[in-house]
């Protein structure tokens, strides 16, 4: 398990801040641009507002109020679907039951884009009989606001099946819970097993559970969570390699009226 399922984090706020600039300072200066990706590949740093960031965010329980008393604990992040109200996420972040919140694009407790009910989970059979880390990917349905779906407010990024592994490279986005604001790095994944796929990403600590491996497409190829739970390590990520489970999960999610 990652840092209690990416819940608890090893690194404190004001000492995570400085291993990013201090990791970006030192990378900037002794790597060259990625010729098929943002690069440079394995920096993680914080991720500028809006755009596809905005369609990242993260999960609160829906008892603590306003996001602004903290609390987050994993990440999810919008995908397209016909009813335009689906995010994804990691299976073990949608198991414990409770009344959740999505706040996409939250950063510093302000919740720019609205704060979404979690209406409906969809966990695949795999995980919901035994918690198979080869099944750690899950589909959440949240309530429309004012008769718009949140698709609608931020885009939604295409939830891609069969893609194989290191085809290119990824960038992983989520929420440490040291922070309150997200992070993001790119970088090629390598494969781990038939069923497991890895990225060497500094910092992706606790929280950050859930987060979606976007391609250069806009294609949700990964979501981070899987082996150990995302993995034992801040700098080592792991996502289930998304095949047929996948797939006809979110047939079914994107399908509820």
């Amino acid at each position: 398990m990652k840092r209690t399922s990416r819940i608890d984090s090893r690194i404190s706020g004001p000492v995570y801040a400085m291993v990013l600039i201090l990791v970006s300072a030192f990378t900037s200066s002794s790597l060259a641009k990625a010729d098929d990706g943002p690069g440079p590949f394995g920096v993680t740093v914080t991720a500028a507002a809006g755009g596809q960031s905005a369609r990242v965010g993260a999960l609160f329980g829906a008892g603590r109020g306003s996001p602004s008393a903290g609390g987050h604990f994993c990440t999810a992040s919008v995908v397209h679907s016909p009813n335009r109200d689906l995010v994804v996420t990691a299976a073990h972040c949608l198991d414990g039951g409770g009344d959740l919140v999505f706040v996409p694009g939250y950063r510093d407790g302000r919740a720019p884009y609205g704060v979404w009910s979690v209406r409906r989970s969809f966990l695949p059979d795999g995980w919901a009989k035994g918690q198979d880390e080869d099944s750690d990917v899950a589909f959440a349905v949240v309530e429309d606001r004012d008769g718009k779906g949140v698709e609608d407010a931020v885009g939604g990024n295409r939830f891609v099946t069969g893609t194989r592994t290191g085809a290119t490279a990824v960038t992983v986005t989520g929420y440490p819970n040291s922070g309150e604001a997200p992070v993001s790095c790119t970088n090629k994944p390598t494969a781990h097993s038939p069923t497991q796929q890895r990225i060497e990403c500094p910092g992706l600590s606790g929280g950050t559970s859930g987060s979606p491996w976007v391609n250069g497409d806009r294609e949700v190829v990964g979501v981070l969570g899987g082996h150990e739970k995302g993995g034992l390590t801040d700098d080592v990520s792991y996502s289930v390699v998304l095949g047929t489970e996948a797939a006809e999960l979110y047939r079914d999610a994107a399908a509820d009226p």
